[in-house]
């Protein structure tokens, strides 16, 4: 029985299980997106956001706990020199979960799981919406409407027939 047991162990064992969810944050890292089901995207991001929190001090004791982890030195300098560079001011939550629907093989549930900060289709929407303004009720009805300056008559422009 699964008593107060928070872990996912995904039908694997712990070697197994730890060693995929170090390939598959290399990968993560590396690309900033991949496929996967939704239940391993789940297990990785409660495995790679504190190693990305982690990246955000560059100290060789940080490199070092990083790399026992990931056990990859060009995940590691990408984690450090970029991605720590995008999420300096992100107080957490450094990776989102898109589910895509399922795999025909097995039925399984699919997701993409990426780096936030690093969606540029996402990044561009949230920027192009304008702030919502405060609800006003009518009251403006008492100001005194502005009188506006009468307009010049423009000349009627004559249509040309139409070819039938």
């Amino acid at each position: 029985m699964r008593h107060g047991c928070k872990v996912n162990h995904l039908s694997r064992t712990h070697a197994h299980r730890v060693s995929m969810l170090s390939n598959m944050a290399t990968s993560l890292i590396m690309h900033k997106r991949i496929e996967t089901t939704v239940a391993k995207a789940k297990a990785l991001r409660v495995y790679v956001e504190p190693i990305i929190n982690r990246s955000k001090e560059d100290t060789t004791h940080n490199r070092r706990i990083v790399f026992s982890y990931l056990h990859s030195k060009e995940a590691v300098n990408e984690l450090f020199r970029e991605v720590s560079q995008k999420v300096a001011n992100r107080p957490g939550g450094y990776t989102r979960i898109l589910k895509t629907g399922i795999r025909h093989g097995d039925n399984s549930e699919m997701a993409i799981i990426e780096l936030v900060d690093y969606n540029e289709n996402m990044l561009k929407e949230t920027t192009k919406k304008a702030a919502k303004s405060t609800r006003r009720s009518r009251a403006k009805k008492a100001e005194a409407p502005v009188a506006e300056a009468p307009k010049a008559e423009e000349a009627p422009v004559a249509e040309a027939p139409k070819a039938e």
